[in-house]
């Protein structure tokens, strides 16, 4: 495997639990900057519960605990003397579901900013919000009613405001959880697009049910997998630049799952 891209990421280890259950056992990978990663499997597989342990989500849970490292510029996110919030705005997250705020498109670039300590002038403020649309692919959309409620947009364009909202502080890493899956064909290749773009910028970690999603737009791909085991946890099986897991799979159930074969 190719490993000459500078590592952003690492899991070394990981477990994660809620309360007494085991949801993710003994991951190990890498994410590299300025790629997308795609991490595939089966619904139930732990892929959400993987992508919100790497900027501290899980913690939100109160069962939740974790065990082993997730490293980020090789320092470990869970050590005690790190704060979550400042983990959480280097490592921005765009969720499932569309989720402006019920404000208006401006505010709620502007909103984001302002809690993360921007404290510059009001137009310096119009720049970052004219920023962070234009990086979404947005802008132009949404120049001429930037007082208008976020809600008032499509779903396609407020999945959009949600990237720019994620954007517009400047993360280092951008983690996605299925953002096309509630969304039309054309919207979703709007989103993929976008992501292809924001690569230049940022490391993209993707969760997504979608093998095509997948094999379009990520370079990397880890596939996850329930272990066969009583503790049914997940595990990432294998992982591997995306065009070697889509087309000469290691796993027997890699290529099981993509061809649709498996469950």
């Amino acid at each position: 495997m190719d490993n000459n891209h500078n590592t952003v990421l690492e899991t070394k280890n990981l477990n994660i639990y809620y309360g007494d259950f085991l949801a993710i056992k003994d991951v190990n990978f890498k994410v590299f900057r300025h790629q997308i990663t795609a991490i595939i499997g089966p619904s139930g597989c732990g892929k959400s519960t993987l992508l919100r342990s790497f900027n501290r989500m899980n913690e939100l849970v109160p069962s939740a605990r974790s065990e082993g490292k997730i490293l980020f510029n090789g320092e470990d996110i869970y050590d005690p003397s790190i704060d979550p919030v400042e983990v959480r705005r280097r490592i921005g997250m765009v969720f499932q579901k569309p989720n402006p705020f019920p404000k208006s498109i401006y505010e709620n670039i502007a909103w984001g900013l302002k809690i993360n300590g921007f404290r510059g002038s009001k137009s310096e403020l119009d720049d970052l919000v004219e920023q962070a649309l234009r990086g979404a692919a947005l802008w132009d959309e949404v120049k001429d009613k930037l007082d208008q409620s976020g809600l008032s947009l499509s779903g396609g364009q407020q999945q959009r405001l949600c990237i720019a909202r994620a954007i517009a502080i400047k993360p280092e890493v951008i983690l996605m959880d299925e953002p096309a899956s509630a969304l039309d064909p054309i919207a979703t290749l709007k989103i993929e697009d976008l992501m292809r773009e924001l690569k230049e910028n940022y490391t993209i970690v993707i969760v997504t049910h979608n093998m095509q999603e997948a094999a379009r737009v990520s370079d990397y791909t880890a596939m996850m997998m329930l272990t066969g085991d009583e503790e049914r946890s997940g595990t990432v099986i294998e992982f591997d630049q995306t065009n070697v897991i889509f087309t000469r799979p290691k796993d027997k159930r890699t290529e099981d799952y993509i061809t649709g074969r498996f469950g």
